[in-house]
């Protein structure tokens, strides 16, 4: 399997494993991942990315009005965009998935929200 293919697998493996995400990629999701390869994003970029964009999600206000499903990984692009322009400092992944945890088990039981694996 070559770079490019584990890069990719890895983004969209960790884009399926979010809260609200589709059950299955589709073709544009997976021409993004490749995109992101091509445009040398790092992984733990995305995966950062990945974690706050669905974080911000997860800490809305219990009376704000449920947001849709993500339907694309296209929807965590800005916030890959943002980390690239402000890069996130040392320490910031792994403070994320420790809040990333602490969302998910906040959630009322009767949630449908899956848990986001430790992976990468």
């Amino acid at each position: 399997m070559s770079d490019c293919a584990v890069y990719i697998a890895a983004v969209l493996s960790l884009y399926g494993e979010l809260p609200d995400t589709p059950a299955r990629v589709s073709a544009s999701d997976h021409w993004l991942a490749h995109r992101f390869h091509v445009d040398g994003v790092p992984l733990a970029v995305v995966h950062t990315a990945l974690l706050l964009g669905s974080l911000r999600r997860l800490s809305r206000p219990a009376e704000a009005p449920p947001l849709p499903p993500v339907r694309s990984l296209a929807y965590f692009r800005p916030v890959v965009d943002e980390l690239l322009s402000h890069p996130a400092p040392d320490g910031y992944l792994d403070y994320l998935r420790l809040k990333f945890a602490q969302a998910i088990q906040s959630k009322p039981a009767n949630s449908q929200i899956s848990t986001f694996s430790d992976a990468r």
